[in-house]
């Protein structure tokens, strides 16, 4: 069986007869970088705190790197960095001295070493040249990046972050994204939280899609595609035409997207045999390809929002 970071049997919390949370059973493995999608307010930052102790949950169980949360509490949260609801500093200190206190006030941190691992955690999130500068004057990014720092003052196993890449311009969602990825390759398991479907496509390996607080999917990236079907794509400026020779084929409903028409195939559909038959026919074809829906296809299906109009 493959060996869990975090996993939650029947996780619940109620707020007075409203359950926020309403039995979630999240499995993430050990060295996974795992996407938590879902709508806003659909508990991904309630089932958060509850991982984190931060929260008491109404029912259900918790398991942090095999240990039960909260009653194990103590021995886990120092293998766990966590960057949970945007970062909160004293605003008049640099960001070195708001990590050095951090690391201070913490009864598990070598003394020794401080230095060392604050002026570390800052050149790897790109904050050695703003260290010495005020956290009043950085921008949301910069603390975003800082709050990243503080969740690698110390060696993890697991890194819990509530959308990382918040208030980041292009440049800085790559920086972190592959800093994720490098945390991954050394063996970290990274639990992600995002409503940016495909920086969580390009960066998991698997995920689990959160709606009206349950879990409506959950695997990997390549178990979630593989449950949708593959979709033919024909690209003509002839709609009708093209319509009509494909409902001839008996390829069933067919949508239009533009100067598009998709519909549904099995995944060893001859393409070229159809492209043949379409152009034999008359059909100026521009494109013709297969594809699988895409993550943000699978969210939306899942969440029910969005609609495609059938022909």
């Amino acid at each position: 069986m493959t060996e869990l970071a975090i996993k939650t049997s029947q996780l619940t919390k109620r707020f007075g007869d409203q359950a926020a949370v309403d039995g979630v059973n999240l499995s993430v493995p050990k060295g996974s970088v795992f996407g938590f999608l879902g709508p806003n307010g659909s508990g991904k930052t309630t089932t958060i705190r509850m991982l984190l102790g931060l929260a008491e949950a109404s029912d259900g169980k918790i398991e942090l790197l095999g240990q039960e949360v909260p009653k194990r509490i103590e021995n886990v949260l120092p293998k766990v960095g966590a960057l949970v609801e945007g970062p909160a500093f004293y605003p008049f200190m640099s960001g070195r001295n708001n990590l050095l206190r951090i690391d201070a006030a913490d009864r598990f941190a070598d003394s020794s070493t401080t230095k060392k691992r604050v002026d570390a955690a800052l050149n790897r999130v790109g904050l050695a040249n703003a260290a010495n500068k005020k956290v009043h004057a950085y921008s949301l990014g910069m603390k975003q990046r800082l709050g990243l720092a503080n969740a690698l003052l110390k060696p993890r196993e697991l890194l819990i972050l509530d959308e990382p890449t918040n208030g980041l311009d292009p440049q800085g969602t790559r920086e972190v994204r592959n800093l994720i990825r490098s945390l991954a390759d050394e063996g970290i398991t990274v639990f992600v939280s995002s409503h940016l479907l495909s920086e969580i496509e390009m960066l998991c390996s698997h995920v689990a899609v959160m709606n009206a607080g349950r879990i409506v999917a959950q695997g990997s990236l390549e178990e979630l595609r593989n449950e949708e079907p593959t979709r033919l794509v024909v690209g003509t400026d002839e709609i009708d035409l093209a319509v009509e020779l494909l409902k001839s084929r008996d390829l069933g409903k067919v949508r239009i997207k533009g100067k598009q028409v998709v519909t549904e195939v099995a995944n060893d559909f001859d393409v070229a045999e159809l492209n043949q038959f379409l152009v034999t026919k008359g059909l100026p074809v521009t494109e013709i390809r297969l594809e699988k829906s895409s993550l943000e296809e699978k969210f939306v299906k899942l969440t029910g929002e969005g609609f495609e109009v059938v022909r």
